[in-house]
C-alpha cells in the first residue's frame, strides 16, 4: 500500500519529517524534525541539536509527504493548508513547496502500538 495522506496513520512513521502544530503543552508547539522512534504514547523527534519525546495524546502533528503522496493529496484535497501556507516561511522561500503534501494528524489517532496500528485493517483491537 503506497504512503498517501489517507493511509498515513497505517504506515511506519520513522523517517518522516514532522512538526508539532498544536499541543496542550504550549512548549511543544513548533518542534520539528524527523521521527526517529515511536512508542505507543510518544514520537521521538530529532532536530539539528537534540531528540525530543513528544506525547501523542493532546498533540496535533503535521507530516510532510513527498512524491506520489503529494500528487494524491493535490487530487483529493486532504493536504492541510497550514503546512502549504507556512512551508515557504520555514524554508526561507516564497510560495508553495512543489512535490510536498502536508498532512495534519491528531495524535489521538496514533495512540496504539506501532506494530498493531500498521496491520492491514489499521484499527486493531486488543484480544
Amino acid at each position: 500500500m503506497p504512503l498517501t495522506p489517507e493511509t498515513l496513520t497505517r504506515h511506519e512513521l520513522n523517517g518522516l519529517p514532522v512538526r508539532v502544530v498544536a499541543a496542550t503543552n504550549d512548549t511543544l508547539v513548533g518542534i520539528e524534525g524527523t521521527v526517529v522512534a515511536e512508542t505507543q504514547g510518544t514520537l521521538s523527534v530529532a532536530s539539528a541539536d537534540r531528540v525530543r519525546q513528544v506525547p501523542k495524546r493532546g498533540a496535533t502533528f503535521e507530516f510532510a509527504l513527498t512524491d506520489e503522496a503529494a500528487d494524491s493529496a493535490n487530487e483529493s484535497g486532504t493536504a492541510s493548508k497550514l503546512g502549504s501556507e507556512t512551508a515557504g516561511v520555514r524554508s526561507g522561500q516564497s510560495g508553495l513547496c512543489e512535490g510536498v503534501a502536508y498532512v495534519t494528524v491528531d495524535g489521538g489517532r496514533l495512540l496504539s502500538r506501532p506494530a498493531l496500528r500498521t496491520e492491514t485493517n489499521g484499527e486493531s483491537r486488543w484480544r
